[in-house]
């Protein structure tokens, strides 16, 4: 009986233990996981989270509407303040993710210090080429080969428009070397067709506050400012409100998006947007191309410069009020920056020097 019994427990034991391995291989996926960390404005930033979002979603086959794979395959987790940064990195480095992915500038000394405690976690930043440790994949763009597409459609809309002197501005979220490429190629691109163009700039030093942008581009509309260009994450949403508002109303003004195409935050009728253009920062690509390198087991610690070259810088021809003309002119110059034939300085410094810019902006190199 008790050997009966013995052989009964065995068996079962085996049955639970075959069972558990059929269920630990059933859960494991041909894909690496990946959590994405964001700061406070999260991925409904409509812009650079947006787009970073996306990707992931992209790279499993995901849609924005239908994300089955959330949850299992990849999540996001948003941090309200900059003092949550380090303690999710962390939590997401226990809990043994693929790959952990933080989006801008201001998550690279959270990431510098959590990274050397896990030396065997694989992570990934955006906007960021100084964390090199070799558990860090880092991606950086040509925000100002983009910002000068912009510019370049910005400066011919308002020449079409039969616009004298026309003014333009910039809103930044917060001042560093990378909203400084986004800031000196947006005004060498107008500078290009209107020598000498008057340019004001205004950094909110927020991500996510779109009521102070908002507030500077009424006050700027009404001082008779044509368009105004924001990289400022969430905070830039609220000029292309601005502008939206005006527009309604037969005003001629217009907001350019940034990172994300965003036309459709413009839309304020059938067929109309208060969004001329976007520049197109495809970040996107950045965690389409760290995933595959993961899951081709070809991740290294190494920088990643996603140019125009590479596809990773754009913008966008939706609005059709730009106009073929333009549209021709604008990509003409896109083939001359690829080709080597049009400069774009990406520092402050360096755009003075050549004076392309005007002193006394808000932009900082570093």
């Amino acid at each position: 009986m008790k050997k009966s019994f013995a052989i009964m427990l065995l068996a079962l034991v085996a049955l639970f233990a075959v069972i558990g391995c059929a269920k630990k291989t059933d859960a494991k996926s041909d894909k690496p996981t990946i959590r994405l960390i964001t700061d406070a404005t999260g991925i409904d930033d409509k812009s650079f989270n947006a787009a970073a979002w996306k990707g992931i979603l992209a790279f499993y086959g995901d849609t924005w509407e239908d994300q089955k794979g959330r949850g299992k395959l990849y999540d996001v987790v948003t941090c309200q303040t900059q003092d949550k940064y380090i303690p999710n990195i962390k939590q997401a480095s226990d809990e043994g993710y693929d790959l952990i992915c933080v989006t801008g500038f201001t998550f690279a000394d959270a990431l510098g210090e959590v990274a050397k405690l896990y030396p065997n976690q694989k992570y990934m930043i955006v906007d960021v080429d100084w964390v090199s440790l070799p558990n860090v994949m880092q991606f950086t763009f040509a925000e100002h080969e983009g910002s000068y597409l912009v510019g370049v459609a910005a400066a011919l809309k308002a020449q079409a428009d039969g616009i004298k002197n026309p003014k333009f501005g910039f809103i930044g979220g917060v001042p560093g070397a990378v909203i400084t490429k986004f800031e000196m190629g947006y005004i060498q691109g107008l500078n290009s067709v209107i020598p000498d163009v008057s340019v004001v700039d205004y950094y909110a030093n927020d991500w996510g506050k779109p009521e102070l942008a908002k507030a500077q581009a009424k006050n700027w509309f009404d001082s008779g400012v044509y368009a105004i260009y924001s990289a400022a994450g969430g905070t830039g949403n609220g000029t292309i409100a601005q502008a939206k508002e005006y527009r309604s109303q037969g005003k001629n003004v217009w907001a350019i998006g940034v990172d994300s195409d965003q036309y459709e935050e413009g839309v304020f009728a059938e067929g109309k947007s208060a969004v001329l253009t976007s520049m197109l920062k495809r970040v996107e690509s950045s965690t389409q191309y760290a995933l595959s390198a993961v899951q081709g087991g070809t991740y290294a610690s190494k920088v990643v410069v996603l140019d125009m070259k590479a596809d990773g810088i754009g913008y966008s021809e939706r609005n059709t009020e730009l106009g073929a003309d333009i549209v021709k002119k604008v990509n003409a110059a896109k083939k001359d920056i690829m080709d080597g034939k049009i400069k774009v300085y990406a520092t402050y410094k360096e755009a003075l020097a050549a004076k392309v810019v005007p002193a006394g902006l808000g932009a900082k190199d570093n």
